[in-house]
Parts: C-alpha cells; structure tokens; sequence
C-alpha cells in the first residue's frame, strides 16, 4: 500500500489523515498534545495506519473461506475489539502509575488510598466491554476523557470528606495521566491482534474454527508493507515536526485546501482549535484570499472550553450536551482564560445554574469568533466550519442562530470529521508532492 500523510500538530490535539494514492481517505488518528508533541505525533500517526489497516480487514476476510459472507460484521467486531483492548492496555499502564503515585509523598500518608485506587480500576476493567459494545455511542476519541471521566464518578462514590477526600482520589489520577500520555505503550494493531480475536469472537460458538479465518486474514493485513511517499505537516506544533522545510505548510493554507476538498463549493473557512480561531476566505480552487486570526491569546478557543471544564470538574465532552439543557442563556462579560474561573465562580454562588452559564460560555465564544469573519470578508456561501470545537452541538447551535441572524440563509457545513480538516490539507499537499517527485 503507498500512501501520504498529512499531519496537523496542535496545541491541544494531533490528528493524522492517510490517503492512497487515488486520494482517498484510508486512516485517521487523533490524540491530545497536552504532555509531549513528539509522542503525540507519532501516536495519532500509528491510529490513522492501524485504522488503514482495519478498513483492509473486510477485504482480506471476504477472501476466506466460510466467513466471507459476514466480512463486514466481522470487521466491525474486531473494530470495537480493538478499541477495547487499547483502552485496556492503557488502563493497566494509568493503574500502575497511580498506584505508585498513592504510595509516595502526601499521598501515602492515607492507608485508604491505594486500596480505592485498586477498587475503582477494577471497576473500569469490567466496564470497558460495555463501553466499546455493538451499541454503546462513542463517548470521546480520547482516552484521558473517557477514563477520567469514569474515574471522577467511582471517585465520588468511595470519596469521604474526613477519611478519604475527593480531591485527594482525583490528584492522583491528575498526576498519574500524564505519565501515561508520555508513554503510552504499544497500541498497535499488531501488538494486540491475539488479544483482539479472542475478545471479537469471546460470544460466538464457532470462535474455533472462524478464529482460524480472522488469523490469516489479521496476518495478511498486518503484513502489508505501507509504503509513505510523502508526509506534510501543519499546525500549532509543525516546527516540532521532522519534516524538511519543503513539508511544511501553514495551518492558514491547510485549513483552506482541506475544506475545499470536503466542500468544493466552500468559499468562506472558520477553524475554532485549541489554541487560536481563524477566519479564512478561499476562491474556487481552494486558494486562500484573506484571513483573519486571533492574534493575543486563546480566549475563545478549544482551550478556553478546556480551562472550563477543569473548573466544573466535567470532562470536555460533557459540556455541550449540558449546555444545551439550559433554559436560558446567561449573559458572559468575558471570554478571557484568565479571568474565566472568577467569572464562573460568580455566577455560581449568585444561584444560576451551570447549563445557562454554559450556553452563555458557548455564545459568547461564537460572537468573538464571527467578529473575526466579518474582518476577513464576511460569509459566502458555502461557509463550513472546523476544528475540534465544531464537534459542540451547543458552539453548532450558537453559530447557526448567529449565522442567520448576521448573514441571512447560508448553506453552513459541519462534517463529523471537521476536526481533521487540517491534517487533511496537509495530506492533499503531500500527495501534490509526490506526484511531482
């Protein structure tokens, strides 16, 4: 397989996008940038080619006899299989780290510590399959967010004020994730493949003899060499990236180019990331024309919406479903990073509640963004939006209204995988490349 890579390194997120050599899309990876740019490049690299990898699986089971009739369900098993079995390799490394954390330095001085720790992971052991089952909805593609996010309600459960604090149980896990960002082990397809079809085929009573099918066919897959012609990279992070100068692109004429070949109509470009927002005007080729981008901190940006959930103890995926619980939107003075948590915490002990703070939070960060596109040119149609922060169906929700009320009905794209469109810029860029080579 001969591929190009594309990669968008973040303030906040690195994601990856493979394409073939017809351009199509045959892998994406995504993972956070909190703790160490270059682990989290060559993490979110490893998804997208696992990804790759598994999109080949159907082929290459609908070529073995007496399971070629369910190529895709089988497919889709060792899918959420393999989901499962990283999120499980992760747990035991985050388990052993916290453990350790529990018995040193102020920590180790609560004998009931470590104990709970064990509990609670035990916990999350067993409910990973359900987690990752034929119907469970995904809850975030990162792994700090799900874990934590289970580890903040089994630590308000065990927690008790005088002998156990809540605050002491989530310290731990603070500390301890981080180590885990920095080394997060071998979660490659191919170091879990055994793990992987025992778990995919643990409910079937023909494991045996299908489990035969599914070993060749992951051998035959895993085996595969993935040749890279050219990768090209982008973002907050690039000059991190061991790219010739050549492969690297501004964030501006990737975001640009990417959604353009999501949207070929696509005239105007807002990118709402973690750590800036940027407003981008593009011709019929994907070009860019103006651009506008904020210039002085990250207010209103990915980051701001993470500073807020650290503040609500909520995970960063919590936020919009709550915000759009509210009903009515409370007025926010400021979307400065540093002066949020005050904010915040005014408008808490004055009795509002948090989801009409939050759809507040959600305006407030929309308005500041659409102040910045109507300095570089306005809306034409087609607007399309990405970024991470598009994910939000309530930022989705604030836009549109704002949208409408600003520009009239515009056609307004929002593509589920909008948060890759840079690092798919970067991959269009990489496949120019090598066919000029």
């Amino acid at each position: 397989m001969r591929v190009v890579i594309g990669i968008d390194l973040g303030s906040t997120t690195t994601k990856a996008v493979i394409l073939d050599e017809d351009q199509r899309v045959v892998g994406r990876g995504i993972t956070n940038s909190r703790s160490n740019y270059d682990t989290a490049c060559a993490v979110a690299r490893t998804e997208a080619l696992n990804q790759a990898r598994l999109r080949m699986l159907s082929d290459a089971i609908g070529q073995q006899p007496g399971v070629s009739d369910e190529a895709d369900k089988l497919a889709r098993a060792l899918d959420r299989a393999f989901r499962c079995e990283q999120h499980l390799a992760q747990l035991e490394v985050l388990e052993r780290v916290a453990l350790g954390v529990a018995i040193t330095g102020r920590y180790g001085k609560n004998n009931l510590l470590a104990p709970a720790i064990e509990s609670m992971f035990a916990s999350m052991r067993d409910d990973a399959p359900r987690l990752f089952g034929p119907f469970s909805e995904r809850r975030s593609d990162f792994f700090r967010d799900i874990a934590g996010s289970s580890y903040q309600t089994l630590a308000e459960k065990v927690a008790h004020p005088e002998n156990l604090p809540f605050d002491l149980i989530l310290g731990v896990y603070d500390q301890a994730i981080l180590t885990v960002e920095n080394e997060p082990g071998d979660l490659s397809l191919e170091g879990l493949s055994d793990r992987v079809i025992v778990r995919a085929l643990s409910r079937r009573s023909d494991r045996e003899t299908v489990g035969e099918s599914l070993e060749r066919a992951v051998r035959i897959v895993v085996s595969e060499e993935v040749e890279v012609l050219c990768e090209v990279g982008t973002g907050y992070g690039r000059a991190r990236l061991p790219f010739p100068k050549e492969c690297i692109r501004s964030e501006i004429l990737c975001h640009g180019l990417g959604a353009h070949r999501m949207f070929p109509e696509t005239r105007t470009v807002l990118d709402i990331g973690g750590q800036d927002t940027k407003a981008i005007q593009v011709d019929n080729q994907g070009i860019v024309t103006s651009f506008q981008m904020n210039d002085r901190c990250a207010a209103g940006c990915g980051r701001y919406l993470g500073y807020i959930a650290d503040e609500m103890n909520l995970g960063l995926h919590e936020l919009g479903p709550l915000a759009l619980k509210a009903k009515k939107s409370v007025r926010i003075n400021s979307t400065c990073t540093v002066f949020a948590g005050a904010e915040l915490r005014d408008r808490l002990s004055m009795g509002q509640k948090r989801e009409d703070i939050l759809l507040g939070l959600h305006r407030a960060i929309i308005l500041r963004a659409m102040s910045l596109v109507a300095r570089s040119g306005g809306i034409e149609d087609e607007f399309t939006w990405t970024g991470g922060v598009a994910r939000n169906q309530a930022a989705v929700k604030a836009l549109r209204g704002l949208v409408a009320e600003n520009y009239g009905e515009r056609i307004i794209n929002i593509d589920d995988n909008s948060i890759y469109t840079g690092s798919l810029g970067a991959a269009v860029f990489a496949h120019r490349q090598a066919a000029e080579a």
